[in-house]
This record gives structure tokens, sequence and C-alpha cells, in this order.
């Protein structure tokens, strides 16, 4: 046998061995993309967990949101009042799904409920007039997206059939 025969040998060893541990290599990485994805949406179904429970574990809160946002019978432009406070909240969350889905965190599917739910909201004179006065405060590429949406001019319907006469607006 000569040295090269000994040497090809050699060669189809390395590659015998070296290619399965690229193809594990290749599946482990894939695995762990797979398994940080899937931590960061739930952070973020976390967050949005969070969020709404204003709605409903606080019963003052719910009043004040449904006459501010939906009634449009009150409007505290103060950045201090909870409505304020919570739209920020809210739309951060928004801003932080959005580039979630830009960075292929969340797939389109998950994206296109979340643009559903912004739709709902921007439908109300409350929430839009809230974002004309804060736009400024959050990434221009996003602003589009709320601009685009609220461009549509939906109809609200997201609290249609709730008895809204009910609502008892809070005294501040």
């Amino acid at each position: 046998m000569n040295w090269q025969m000994i040497t090809a040998i050699g060669q189809l060893a390395a590659v015998c061995v070296g290619i399965p541990s690229l193809i594990y290599f290749a599946i482990q990485i894939r695995e762990q993309t797979r398994e940080r994805r899937q931590s960061a949406v739930n952070a973020l179904t976390v967050q949005w967990g969070d969020l709404t429970k204003a709605l409903h574990e606080n019963a003052e809160f719910t009043a004040l949101f449904f006459a501010v946002c939906i009634l449009s019978t009150i409007w505290m432009p103060s950045p201090s009042s909870d409505f304020s406070a919570f739209q920020n909240r809210f739309f951060k969350n928004f801003e932080g799904m959005y580039y979630s889905r830009r960075e292929g965190i969340l797939s389109a599917e998950l994206w296109d409920e979340i643009e559903r739910t912004m739709r709902d909201f921007l439908a109300y004179d409350g929430v839009r007039q809230w974002w004309e006065t804060r736009r400024h405060w959050h990434t221009e590429a996003f602003a589009r997206v709320v601009d685009a949406i609220i461009a549509r001019g939906d109809k609200p319907k997201a609290y249609s059939g709730y008895n809204l006469d009910e609502i008892v607006v809070p005294k501040k």
C-alpha cells in the first residue's frame, strides 16, 4: 500500500466521523434556537397577561378604561393618569411584539393575532386620541404600523356586546 492510498483512507475516515458530528451540531443549534424562540414567546405571553389583569382585577380601572377608550366621555391627557399609564404599557408591549415579529421570534400567525387585537383597540376614539399625543414615544417603524391600522378606519366592535349604559365613570 502506498502513502497516497493510506492518506485517502485517513481522509475518508475523517469525513465519515466529521459529517455525523456536523449533522448532530446543526440539530443541536436548531433545537436551541427553537427553545429560545419559545421562551421569548412565553415571556411575551406572561407580560401580556400581567398587563391585561388590570382590566379585570380592578372594577374602577375597568370603568375608567371603558369611559375613556370606548365612550370617550372623559379624556385625561396627563401622562400620570391611570389610563395613559396603561395605554403606554399596552403600546410598549405591542411594540415589543412587533420587533419580536421582525426578528423572526413571533410567527406570522401570532403577529396576525396581535395586529387584530391592536385593530380592535385602535378603532375606539379614546385610544386614537391617546396615540396622537404619545406617538412620538415610539419608534418610527412601529408608529407607521399603528398609523396604517388607524388609516383602515375599522369600526369599533370589540365591546359591542357589552351593556355600556351600566358603566359608572369613577370620580377622580
